[in-house]
């Protein structure tokens, strides 16, 4: 019964099929299983790449220790090797001062000797501290080479070179060539954490 212009009435029972209503299907809400497999593929990537990278991070990172731990173990082993040097040449220096005191005061003993043995048979006999004082100007060195290996040998802290420091060419050298060393390395970490 369909009046003018009216739309028909639906049915109420227009969706019904041969088995009765059917069940409304809700979509599920949350990620599609594309959607899923996506993220978990995005997660195992991300945490094996970066644990990937912090091991090769703390590799390089053990390494530049080790290279730097060398490179003070061998800048220690330099400075021990020049120590032995300048002690060795100070006791070579000792004992070359010592050996020429010990002919100096051995030359000056057989001269007051001598000198008093001639003196005491001669009238007007002079001191024995001019004798002495005679003898020493004698057997003192003119140039005082002798002198001044033995003040040398002794004078080893503050001889003119600024208090005994390190200053050889040498060991500026390998010092300054350590810092180098060590700027190129950290220089490396940093282009390969980069």
């Amino acid at each position: 019964m369909n009046f003018g212009s009216s739309s028909p009435a639906v049915s109420p029972y227009a969706e019904e099929g041969p088995y009765g209503t059917p069940v409304s299907k809700h979509p599920k809400a949350g990620l599609t299983r594309r959607g899923k497999v996506a993220i978990a593929v995005a997660s195992v990537a991300i945490v094996g790449g970066g644990t990937l990278w912090f091991q090769a991070h703390s590799a390089a990172v053990a390494k530049d220790e080790k290279e730097a731990a060398a490179l003070q173990l061998q800048m220690k082993q330099l400075e021990l090797e020049e120590m032995k040097i300048r002690n060795n040449k100070a006791v070579a220096d000792m004992e070359a001062a010592t050996a020429s005191a010990a002919k100096v005061q051995a030359a000056l003993d057989r001269c007051v000797k001598d000198t008093f043995a001639q003196v005491n048979k001669e009238y007007g006999t002079p001191s024995k501290s001019a004798v002495v004082a005679d003898c020493k100007r004698q057997y003192s060195a003119p140039d005082g080479s002798d002198m001044a290996a033995a003040g040398s040998a002794r004078d080893t802290g503050d001889a003119g070179d600024g208090g005994g420091g390190v200053n050889s060419p040498a060991l500026l050298g390998i010092v300054a060539g350590g810092a180098l060393a060590l700027a190129v390395f950290a220089r490396r970490g940093k282009k390969a954490d980069a």
